[in-house]
């Protein structure tokens, strides 16, 4: 078993709910799922794998409902993906010392805790009103920010969007809904080549790992459609960066 059974309840009743909040954001999930599974003291080499797949199918529900609703940017994608596809097969196939990936994730959790509590701006436009102006992203740029970010989350066992999201608002590479729907198809592509480079390096895939697939699709599914229509839920948003923020120190300091 991947989980004690006094505790397997619990967190099957959480893992929807990270989804769902990810999901509404057109996000993947890894870093929600990792969280969870630091809390409840999965090992890192069972961690990564699962939280990779979990993201590819979570990942490619909120891409279908962003897509659908017209605010996917091709060009914008392209740009990250030519780069970060590889790169994170690369750091996928890298093996990482325990200690040392436990305060890498510990630090990355900090952007997910600052991205939920809309320190890079609002989950969803129905906070406060974005800028309508966006600027032109040169190929050099997407290429950088995209290898660096693909090569990190190969490595660590993240689909990236937690990092370019933000990085696509603040530098006004596009706008809230376009960077959720650029960045689900992005966390798909990432998240395929880190899986394919674990898998290549050895690390195999739990049975019970496919097991937690149905559940997190049920919270996938219903954050997608609704985070697509405009809607949001303050309360998870906050629940879910308490999680994060205790994962966080747990992973900082057992």
């Amino acid at each position: 078993m991947i989980f004690d059974i006094e505790n397997i309840l619990i967190f099957l009743l959480i893992l929807p709910i990270v989804s769902f909040f990810y999901a509404s954001v057109g996000h993947g999930g890894a870093s929600g799922y990792l969280a969870l599974m630091a809390l409840f003291s999965v090992t890192p080499g069972l961690m990564k794998p699962t939280a990779l797949l979990l993201n590819l199918f979570v990942a490619a529900i909120a891409f279908y409902y962003y897509y659908k609703e017209g605010y996917f940017n091709k060009k914008l994608f392209l740009y990250f993906a030519i780069a970060s596809i590889p790169m994170s097969f690369l750091g996928g196939y890298i093996e990482v010392d325990a200690t040392i990936y436990k305060k890498v994730l510990a630090v990355l959790l900090i952007f997910a805790v600052l991205k939920m509590l809309n320190v890079f701006g609002p989950a969803s436009p129905a906070g406060r009103k974005e800028s309508t102006k966006t600027r032109d992203i040169k190929l050099w740029q997407g290429l950088l920010v995209g290898g660096v970010i693909g090569f990190f989350s190969g490595l660590i066992g993240i689909g990236g969007g937690i990092i370019l999201s933000p990085i696509i608002l603040l530098l006004h590479w596009g706008k809230m809904k376009e960077a959720a729907a650029v960045s689900s198809l992005f966390i798909w592509v990432n998240s395929a080549g880190g899986l394919v480079g674990q898998l290549s390096s050895g690390i195999s895939l739990s049975i019970e790992s496919f097991g937690l697939v149905a559940i997190a699709l049920v919270g996938g599914f219903f954050g997608a459609y609704f985070g697509s229509k405009k809607m949001n839920n303050q309360n998870l948003r906050y629940l879910l960066a308490f999680v994060l923020v205790l994962a966080s120190v747990k992973l900082f300091y057992v």
